[in-house]
């Protein structure tokens, strides 16, 4: 019998409040987590939700208001700080590094702040910036310095690796790489935390995801669980040529045989159904009865994004303004 994972992180009531002269803005509201060993998290959140706070703390770049964190069954409390450096690994959205140094200079740099690690040399060759090797910094693109950093968060071969959405502006084939990179952790028994804007890299890396919302998680599985919670496995998404009718009814869509649910996307409407088949005549007999005229029609699988915008009402890249 299989021994249960033990747990990498453990997040309890995590609060976190900023204040201001103006008033108070409360980032992280009770979160609850755990993260287990091997696995690749997603922390998932639209902008404001407190997935950055959450990360930040993580890493112990910054202290939370109340709550009890631990990290590799240590906690950030003056005395373990280093030794939990010596065991994690952080690419942040946005690393500066020293422009004036070389790639491989930058490495060596970096490999000399843990006490074991990678030869720099097989990190380079990891992220693909063999070429690149001489190269100062700042002659480097913005895809290869991302690259970069991501390389110096490899370079101590880290226990519990931190990407904070790190395919931002990398090429399709970069992207991949990166995604080979974060499996050859989970087979390696090491864990990674990945936040991302890609709801597609989320649903083909993550073992199981943590939709953050106004401080808390709201939902929590894998991908096919959360999908599976939406009642149904296929999309049906129309939108109805300009006319003098009214607009369908949600609830009339709601009923429909074999619908699960209906809302409005921001490019029509959107049906989440158990049979197509059966659902698609049922839609389109509703709509000729209505007078309606499609403008567009298309079926498609739930994909991880829905249950995003179904959970939040939000798209993950909705720009929001807070401090989280």
């Amino acid at each position: 019998m299989d021994q249960p994972m033990s747990a990498v992180v453990i997040c309890k009531d995590l609060r976190k409040r900023y204040d201001s002269k103006k008033k108070g803005v409360d980032a992280l509201n009770g979160l609850n987590l755990e993260i287990r060993e091997g696995e690749c998290f997603g922390l998932l959140g639209p902008n404001g939700a407190g997935k950055t706070t959450t990360v930040e703390i993580l890493e112990g770049l910054i202290r939370p208001t109340s709550g009890h964190v631990e990290v590799l069954s240590r906690q950030w409390n003056g005395r373990d700080d280093t030794a939990i450096r010596q065991r994690i690994g952080i690419s942040l959205q946005e690393t500066r590094l020293k422009d004036k140094l070389t790639v491989f200079e930058t490495l060596v740099l970096f490999r000399s702040f843990y006490d074991v690690g990678r030869d720099p040399e097989v990190v380079l060759e990891m992220v693909q910036l063999q070429e690149k090797r001489n190269s100062w910094v700042v002659k480097l693109s913005g895809g290869q310095r991302q690259r970069l950093a991501v390389a110096c968060a490899l370079v101590g071969d880290p226990e519990l690796l931190f990407l904070d959405e790190p395919t931002t502006g990398l090429d399709p084939q970069s992207r991949r790489d990166l995604w080979e990179i974060i499996r050859d952790q989970q087979t390696r028994s090491r864990t990674t935390v990945l936040t991302t804007h890609y709801m597609d890299e989320a649903e083909r890396l993550c073992d199981r995801v943590a939709v953050v919302d106004h401080g808390k998680v709201i939902a929590l599985g894998t991908p096919s669980e959360l999908i599976a919670k939406l009642g149904g496995d296929h999309i049906i998404e129309f939108d109805l040529a300009a006319g003098e009718g009214a607009a369908p009814d949600i609830e009339s869509l709601s009923g429909l045989p074999e619908v699960s649910t209906a809302r409005v996307g921001s490019d029509g409407y959107l049906l989440t159904v158990t049979k197509p088949h059966i659902a698609l005549p049922a839609l389109i007999a509703q709509l000729e009865s209505q007078n309606h005229e499609l403008a567009r029609l298309s079926t498609r699988h739930v994909s991880l994004e829905d249950v995003f915008v179904t959970l939040t009402g939000r798209h993950l890249d909705d720009d929001e303004v807070s401090p989280a």
